[in-house]
């Protein structure tokens, strides 16, 4: 490590930052440019009349004002520069009222400010202790432009200072994480190559960092009437010894929940204050898990499992296991005659498992397990390095869980067991595979574990889903040198692959069918509704007419073009009803036209009297609108006003004859008429099938839906509908996102709209049926392990 006078490490800091605040201001017009178009996108969008209403204003207030965010965001963002005080410190204590508008804004400045720490977590920890170590303080300022907060809270204010609203914020926030949040994670991985390059800390060694304390106890706990304690004093490691804290200002994902794994995590979860959704509280926990992981490895070998191997492949030191964590540079490679021993134990055991396929099934898991041991420990004997050593073992343990995991089918079980040597390659070469949740391996391992757990060996033994997870395995088997590319490749194809067979029988494709006709139409009718007002805006038109049009005839249109086709005979016979309706209820002055109206309207009548019955409207709710129809042609005939002209009427059937044409594809379908009455009525479908769960209209958080658009194909539920609860598999999500089918496996199907099932994961009532993926709980159970017996990592 290079030595340097304190004001030459100043200097290096304050560069530092000023490369960090260039590289994040210059995505900030990018940001404003994505956030107009999400915005454009909205205000067309099709949605019910209030939210169209925000839409529009949301796009006139960003056009008339939002010009001025960018600009006034990148000056404020370089002006930050200034206020950083080193030391942590920006003054003595104050104590001061805040305002419920500052309160606000800290809310939504600190949701961008959680996202772009949880997926920087390990760059921004590591950058935090080269600036502290440059500067010589204990903790970053807390207005430094290197925390997340200081990029939110500037984007946030300045939104509000260029005249834009909180809520608008809320409805572009999306955009703006995506846009941002890489970039912000590849200047925090710049600026550590940066340092390193520099001489500054080129290994972190948090041993160095480790204070001894007596205010925390043996579990790593806080006593009961201490003062509030940090969150880097909360939960010692796994591992370290009684009374350790993680270093002043290092930063840890928020992980909720102490100690509620399998087996004794003792401490597996990292605890701090936060709070969140469930989805979010779960990925922290998830998060948790692996961060203790790190530090767990990080105090046996002195350094972590993601320093880049040296050139040429050889150990030096006690890292050399692979490559830096991040997906951007060149793959690590194990020592050769490492590597080669990886692969002679991987094709070993390949000729192995097929001999346990047969025969008594605990025997067989038995001889997988302890053959996979033997491996391991061969192979921990040819690591050229600990951290391959450390390796070895994690993934092994890890492997070891998932192999006893006895909801895996048995047939199923040997087929995992076999990824073990190309995840150990992989994770080898790639030990970001330790440290985040999306590595292509993990969520391979992890999508087909939440699949196949809620199947019996029954249904699975034989299956196309045993064959297609064979396939996976054998793919992967084929192509060892391409790292997490071949997991990317098949994890994709896995998907699709799930897409076609959870919805393969014809009970399933009959619904499915069902609820998309359902969400089709329901949206065209909307769109129709929408041209329909275009079209009679600067027309003289009776308000009965205009709400027959708007209220019935766009669903009547609707459909007939999803039973017929829109450029169907019928469908284009209803089509020219509109028009000609509209002819006939306007004002008839001339002997010629009203002599007209008394000869088409029988056949007029006839037709609007189908396309109601079309729609199920029969019996006395018909009459009444014919006999509202047939007061306002009688009215026509006595009006005095101008009529309208033939070139409009014309103009209007054609319209209407290709009103496709002038409809988008990309509405939502919201307030769906979804129960098994209307499906059946308006479809002609037998719904008795259909266990339908439609919308109440309650209100839902915004962060609830989310979790509903973000559930996956394949997962299995615990349902409690009508205090009946079941296992259930969701298996398809209409088109637009508003429809979502679950199947039980006693053949009944959940046709669930999205804002119920938002409520439903809200109340608790329908609940993963696992806590934690596979990858996450076989990664705390190997941390148990380790916890209990840590000599067996290099051992």
């Amino acid at each position: 490590m290079i030595s340097r006078s304190p004001a030459s490490s100043q200097q290096l800091a304050r560069e530092v930052r000023e490369r960090f605040v260039a590289a994040t201001e210059g995505a900030i017009i990018p940001v404003a440019n994505a956030v107009r178009e999400r915005l454009v996108a909205l205000a067309t969008m099709t949605a019910n009349a209030r939210e169209m209403q925000q839409h529009r204003d949301d796009f006139l207030a960003f056009e008339s004002q939002g010009s001025r965010w960018a600009p006034l965001s990148q000056a404020a963002w370089r002006k930050s520069l200034s206020v950083v005080t080193v030391g942590g410190s920006t003054g003595g204590l104050r104590l001061e009222l805040i305002g419920d508008e500052v309160v606000e804004t800290n809310i939504l400045s600190s949701r961008l400010a959680q996202a772009i720490g949880d997926k920087a977590n390990f760059e921004l920890n590591d950058l935090r202790l080269r600036i502290q170590h440059l500067e010589g303080s204990n903790e970053l300022d807390a207005k430094d432009v290197l925390k997340p907060e200081a990029l939110a809270r500037t984007l946030v204010d300045q939104w509000l200072a260029a005249g834009l609203s909180r809520e608008s914020w809320t409805r572009v926030q999306e955009v703006v994480q995506q846009r941002l949040v890489d970039v912000v994670v590849q200047a925090y991985k710049d600026a550590n190559t940066f340092l390193i390059e520099r001489g500054v800390m080129p290994e972190i060694d948090l041993k160095s960092f480790v204070k001894r304390t007596g205010s925390v106890t043996a579990s790593g706990s806080v006593p009961l009437g201490s003062s509030f304690a940090r969150p880097s004093q909360i939960g010692a490691a796994p591992g370290m010894s009684a009374g350790i804290t993680l270093p002043p200002g290092s930063f840890a994902p928020a992980a909720i929940g102490v100690g509620m794994g399998r087996a004794g995590s003792m401490g597996a979860d990292t605890l701090i204050a936060t709070g969140g959704s469930p989805l979010v509280m779960a990925r922290q926990r998830a998060q948790g898990v692996l961060l203790n992981l790190k530090r767990f490895v990080t105090a046996r070998i002195g350094g972590d499992l993601g320093q880049a191997r040296p050139p040429g492949g050889q150990g030096a030191g006690v890292m050399g296991g692979g490559m830096a964590v991040g997906g951007g540079g060149a793959v690590g490679l194990a020592a050769p005659a490492f590597a080669a021993a990886i692969a002679d134990a991987e094709q070993a055991y390949q000729v192995m498992a097929s001999q346990y396929m047969v025969g008594d099934e605990a025997t067989a898991i038995h001889q997988t397990a302890a053959e996979l041991r033997r491996r391991t420990t061969e192979l921990k004997k040819k690591a050229p390095t600990t951290a391959d050593k450390a390796t070895v073992e994690v993934v092994a343990l890890m492997f070891q869980a998932i192999l006893a995991e006895e909801r895996i089918p048995f047939s199923a079980r040997v087929w995992f067991a076999r990824l073990q040597m190309p995840v150990l390659r992989v994770a080898i070469a790639e030990p970001e595979f330790f440290a985040t949740l999306q590595h292509p391996a993990r969520m391979l391992i992890d999508r087909m574990g939440s699949c196949v757990m809620g199947f019996d060996a029954a249904a699975i033994s034989g299956s196309a889903l045993e064959g297609e997870i064979r396939r996976v395995v054998q793919v992967i088997e084929q192509y060892p040198e391409t790292g997490q590319r071949v997991f990317k490749l098949v994890f994709d194809e896995f998907v699709a692959f799930l897409n076609k067979y959870l919805t393969q029988s014809d009970a399933t494709q009959r619904v499915m069918s069902v609820a998309q006709q359902v969400e089709q139409k329901e949206t065209m009718a909307i769109q129709y509704t929408i041209e329909l007002r275009k079209m009679l805006n600067d027309m003289p038109v009776r308000e009965e007419i205009r709400e027959f049009l708007f209220k019935v005839w766009a669903e009547v249109l609707a459909i007939a073009a999803l039973r017929h086709g829109p450029q169907d005979e019928q469908t284009v016979t209803l089509k020219r009803a509109a028009s000609d309706l509209v002819w006939a209820a306007s004002a008839k002055p001339n002997r010629n036209d009203r002599a007209r109206v008394i000869q088409d309207l029988p056949q007029l009548l006839q037709r609007l009297r189908q396309g109601m019955s079309l729609l199920g409207i029969e019996g006395d709710p018909q009459e009444a609108h014919i006999k509202t129809i047939g007061s306002t042609l009688s009215d026509a005939f006595m009006s005095k006003t101008e009529a309208i002209p033939q070139a409009k009427i014309e103009a209007m059937a054609k319209r209407l004859a290709n009103l496709e044409d002038f409809v988008s594809d990309g509405g939502d379908a919201t307030d769906l008429p979804l129960d098994a009455a209307s499906i059946e009525l308006l479809l002609g479908v037998d719904a008795a099938s259909i266990e339908v769960v439609p919308d109440t209209g309650n209100k839902v958080g915004d962060d609830m839906v989310q979790w509903a658009h973000e559930l996956q194909v394949g997962t299995w539920f615990m349902l409690d509908h009508n205090d009946r609860v079941s296992q259930v598999q969701f298996v398809w999500r209409s088109d637009r996102k508003q429809l979502h089918l679950f199947a039980s496996s006693d053949g009944r199907s959940f046709l669930i709209q999205v804002g119920r099932l938002a409520s439903y994961l809200q109340a608790g009532l329908l609940v993963p049926a696992e806590e934690e993926t596979l990858t996450v709980r076989a990664t705390r159970e190997a941390l148990a392990k380790l916890d209990a017996n840590p000599e067996r990592l290099l051992n």
